[in-house]
């Protein structure tokens, strides 16, 4: 197949622009963050302690912990137990008052409702962010978090953990080197949602549990009874709290086509189809497509995301006994010269069929290994180079993934203008391109 418009060259140089943007100095206004030496400690207070916030502790176990801050207290009790002379708090609000001079960073670990306002809370008071995946609950809140971070000047990082590993950066450079010329598809799949979707509210009210802050929960969201369904996992079903398995695994599994296609704004995001979508909650499965315009020298490409058990057609070149991505999850590319395929996280790129990685050498190396993604935003926000997911890639990602449940959530084909945060036709779905926010939570 021919290699139309495509050069060793022009890759690289694409890839180099990638590279410079990651790491580009921050803008250096507003409220400050405190200098810190290589040689301290960071003081690092976590909003969400329990769950997915308990492994982000973990990760930087080995800096100072100052403060804890969950709404649930027996299931942040573990992180209480770890860190026993951390301060404790139900309300991150209060944290920030009352600890401001005592915080240099904040883990941001809440269910995606809360990641907007809690983020930009810390940003505003000059704190440093690590903020789990999706960035955000809605669009403009990316775009708003990636505008306040640049403000404020403080280091940023998405928890998108593979974007750190080996894997994707080498599946960048070979895409990069030509290693299978122009992209035309990518395919895109997992095997979420694992919690319930496709239901309804529940009409049963629960007695709050005592160890529960149920109003803190809801945050900026609606009003609603509490129910044992919501929390603390299966929130990520319901559009008021939750993204969807788009939010939950896109924020991985896309990471490996938006930073190799140097993909940003699509001009189009399409339901192909989806299963038992309701108003309260996502589908129990969908294929979404998202189209781009050229790229530099990149010609146009096409997406597709799957998931609920939805999967994408196996390549004839798939070899026999071999399986595309990590099986579960995964991405295979479409190019004029080949396929390539890699696992949840970008991990073990390879062609299909698999013998064809026999006789091939990896390209050279064009970007910056990485010592983790913990380690890559504490070391930033000592003064080293910024975290390759900080938030001007990783709030334009979520703005890209976000756009999927824009389109699940109206059933159309969303026509968008990524500049200017608008779908040019239909005007219901621009109407959800910003949430809902409750008295007290506004941003």
């Amino acid at each position: 197949m021919r290699n139309k418009g495509l050069t060793r060259r022009s890759f690289l140089k694409g890839s180099a622009a990638a590279v410079a943007g990651g790491m580009a100095a921050p803008y250096l206004a507003g409220a400050q963050a405190r200098r810190v030496s290589p040689m301290e400690r960071l003081n690092i207070a976590a909003i969400g302690s329990g769950g997915r916030g308990r492994a982000n502790l973990n990760g930087c176990r080995h800096e100072n912990i100052v403060a804890l801050c969950d709404i649930d207290s027996e299931r942040a009790a573990d992180a209480f137990e770890t860190w026993p002379d951390a301060a404790r708090y139900e309300d991150f609000r209060q944290m920030l008052d009352e600890m401001a001079n005592d915080i240099d960073a904040v883990l941001v670990s809440t269910p995606d409702h809360t990641h907007a306002v809690a983020a930009l809370a810390c940003i505003e008071a000059g704190k440093h962010v690590y903020v789990e995946k999706p960035l955000t609950h809605n669009i403009w809140e990316a775009r708003k978090l990636t505008e306040a971070a640049r403000e404020h000047g403080v280091v940023t990082q998405m928890g998108n953990q593979g974007h750190a590993g080996e894997g994707v950066r080498q599946l960048c450079e070979m895409i990069w080197s030509g290693a299978i010329g122009q992209v035309r598809e990518a395919h895109i799949w997992t095997n979420r949602p694992v919690w319930p979707q496709g239901i309804d509210r529940p009409e049963e009210v629960e007695e709050v549990p005592d160890h529960l802050n149920w109003d803190l929960f809801l945050g900026p969201a609606p009003e609603r009874p509490y129910n044992s369904i919501y929390h603390p996992f299966n929130w990520r079903g319901w559009w008021d709290f939750g993204t969807g398995a788009l939010g939950d695994m896109a924020c991985h599994i896309m990471d490996p086509a938006f930073w190799a296609l140097n993909l940003k704004y699509p001009e189009s995001v399409e339901v192909v189809r989806q299963e038992g979508a309701t108003d309260e909650t996502g589908p129990n499965s969908s294929v979404i497509k998202y189209e781009f315009a050229a790229r530099g020298s990149l010609d146009p490409v096409t997406v597709y995301w799957y998931d609920g058990g939805e999967m994408p057609e196996p390549p004839v070149e798939l070899g026999e006994d071999e399986h595309m991505g990590d099986g579960n999850n995964g991405t295979f590319f479409v190019g004029d010269d080949g396929i390539l395929t890699c696992g949840e996280y970008g991990g073990n790129p390879r062609f299909m069929p698999e013998a064809l990685m026999d006789d091939y050498e990896m390209p050279p190396q064009v970007l910056p290994r990485s010592a983790g993604v913990y380690t890559e935003w504490i070391q930033a926000c000592k003064g080293g180079p910024l975290p390759l997911s900080n938030f001007d890639y990783s709030g334009p990602f979520t703005e890209m993934v976000l756009l999927g449940n824009l389109a699940l959530r109206t059933d159309s084909l969303i026509e968008w203008d990524g500049p200017n945060l608008q779908v040019t036709n239909n005007d219901a779905a621009n109407d959800m391109v910003k949430g809902y926010y409750r008295d007290g939570w506004e941003i």
